[in-house]
């Protein structure tokens, strides 16, 4: 049989049939003597056996996977901030776009708390480049209609540190969860001591990882993005690339670089180019065998 494991804890893996039936496997010896772990979000072969353990057999390809949380096949990542208290961290928002691009993920951003003051300085840097980006109020619900088809069909993963309110966009996704900000969720299953562990859960007619507590650091400090492959993580810069005058451009600070010329024109958000900046400097002396 085939099926989308939603859960892994304690070597016991729990796989989601076609028809919506739940079985608890094991991962087969070879899986174990490969070094493989099935992931949530993985698309698996598994056996059905009667009189013995039920076993997941094969885990089919990965079109992406994350290391923290452990996710496999991610579709969109939701990049959540507030407008304020706290304020937005635009570097921070750029290293998870960034990394979202680098794994063939959709980022969305979604700026709450818009009943504090307007995010439109905000959405407009992000719509400019690109991205589709979302205004909201969770606490009076405004807005939250305009991003839930992003839901449908698709397995989405939703960021941001403390207080940005995740929780209560969740809970206005799908008032069932019953979600109390920064403790409980009743439908989740799980609270502030409880293992941290993805688990899949079906909301708006798709899949949120529910990811116990996953912060933006978690995920910057999982993710290395090589300085070779980090202007194609910004999606702005793809029509300069390869007009610079020197082939080895870096897009720092060069002579004739198309990049540069195009943040200068105001065709590329000088925020944006920033953030780039920040993220060079982080990465530039970093070697191949640091990665493995």
């Amino acid at each position: 049989m085939t099926g989308k494991v939603i859960k892994g804890i304690g070597g016991f893996y729990y796989v989601k049939s076609p028809d919506g039936e739940i079985y608890e496997c094991k991962a087969r010896g070879v899986l174990r003597k490969e070094k493989v772990s099935p992931l949530a979000g993985d698309n698996v072969e598994f056996s059905v056996n009667e009189n013995a353990q039920n076993t997941i057999d094969e885990i089919l390809p990965r079109k992406n996977c994350l290391v923290r949380p452990p996710v496999a096949n991610v579709d969109n990542l939701f990049i959540i901030s507030s407008v304020d208290d706290p304020k937005p961290n635009l570097s921070v928002i750029d290293k998870m776009i960034a990394i979202a691009c680098h794994n063939d993920i959709n980022p969305i951003i979604v700026f709450n708390k818009t009943d504090i003051c307007s995010a439109k300085k905000y959405e407009d840097i992000y719509t400019h480049a690109g991205f589709d980006c979302f205004s909201v109020c969770a606490e009076s619900g405004e807005g939250i209609e305009n991003f839930k088809k992003f839901f449908k069909d698709r397995l989405n993963v939703l960021t941001g540190n403390s207080g940005v309110g995740k929780s209560s966009i969740l809970n206005r996704l799908d008032p069932s969860l019953n979600l109390t900000t920064g403790s409980t969720s009743k439908k989740l299953g799980r609270g502030r001591h409880t293992t941290k562990c993805v688990e899949l859960f079906d909301v708006c007619g798709g899949t949120v990882a529910d990811t116990a507590g996953f912060s933006s650091l978690e995920l910057e400090k999982a993710q290395i993005i090589r300085k070779e492959e980090l202007p194609y993580c910004f999606p702005e810069f793809s029509e300069y690339l390869g007009e610079c005058k020197f082939v080895s451009c870096t897009h720092t600070k060069e002579k004739g670089c198309a990049v540069l010329e195009a943040v200068e024109n105001g065709d590329i958000e000088k925020t944006r180019f920033e953030s780039y900046l920040g993220i060079y400097e982080q990465v530039k002396n970093i070697k191949d065998w640091e990665l493995r």
